[in-house]
């Protein structure tokens, strides 16, 4: 009796967390949309959408979150609980399964739609890709490339700027075109100088973690990009003056 007691209470505790284990993926009921790449589930555990990132509904100040949406943040938030909020998704996760602040990674499914994916094709998101979770990382340059040449939400509002305007732009999604004046390579980043003071004047960024891509394709960005027109695209944010981070080739191209 005692033992049949035990895989009943087994069983209730498996149906409660809201949970069907499939491998290396899961299926769960998502409770909340936070943002459009974050959810919480029906056990409260949070989970970070891989390869993608929306702007935000929220930003710190003084050590507490306000409310203080960015550009298409709260579009993006809509579209991604209009997919999920209250319904079953399956959960896939990728090599690593969880960040420094204990959400979850994972691709997430509804019936056999990505939503990370539609995030990108519909223009809700950016690429965001961080080694080693680049599974899907074709299908999402994919997504976005065909977001970006339909001008689609967040395409359809970004501006091309001058590096000399990036300072004006922090906290925004641009596109900024320019001069590579100078590269610098140390061994845990590799920077592309828009200007002769690279602590002021804006600049790109590519970790190391994040060289193997442009290797694949042939580039070495120290030398490839330097005395050249490009086009630098994503999220300008403020570190020894603007700069934007590229994590994917896709990127960044040589101005025509």
């Amino acid at each position: 009796m005692k033992i049949k007691v035990y895989f009943l209470i087994a069983f209730l505790l498996f149906l409660l967390s809201g949970c069907a284990e499939r491998g290396n993926s899961a299926v769960f009921y998502v409770s909340k949309v936070i943002d459009g790449d974050t959810i919480q589930l029906s056990n409260d555990r949070h989970v970070r959408y891989i390869g993608i990132d929306t702007p935000e509904v929220r930003e710190k100040k003084g050590g507490e979150w306000v409310y203080n949406p960015e550009e298409y943040a709260v579009e993006a938030k809509e579209f991604n609980r209009k997919l999920v909020e209250g319904k079953e998704v399956r959960l896939e996760f990728d090599v690593v399964r969880s960040d420094k602040y204990k959400r979850w990674l994972a691709y997430v499914f509804i019936d056999d739609k990505m939503v990370n994916e539609e995030l990108l094709r519909g223009g809700y998101a950016t690429l965001y890709t961080y080694p080693p979770n680049v599974k899907y990382t074709d299908r999402f340059v994919a997504a976005q490339q065909e977001a970006r040449q339909g001008k689609r939400g967040l395409w359809k509002v970004y501006e091309t700027i001058s590096p000399e305007q990036a300072g004006r732009h922090i906290g925004e999604f641009a596109t900024v075109r320019g001069l590579v004046v100078s590269t610098y390579q140390s061994p845990k980043v590799t920077f592309l100088n828009f200007g002769d003071n690279w602590r002021e004047d804006f600049t790109a960024v590519i970790f190391t973690s994040n060289l193997n891509q442009f290797k694949r394709l042939g580039i070495e960005p120290v030398s490839y990009y330097k005395d050249r027109q490009v086009e630098v695209v994503g999220k300008i944010k403020f570190y020894n003056g603007p700069e934007i981070i590229i994590n994917h080739p896709s990127q960044i191209r040589v101005a025509e």
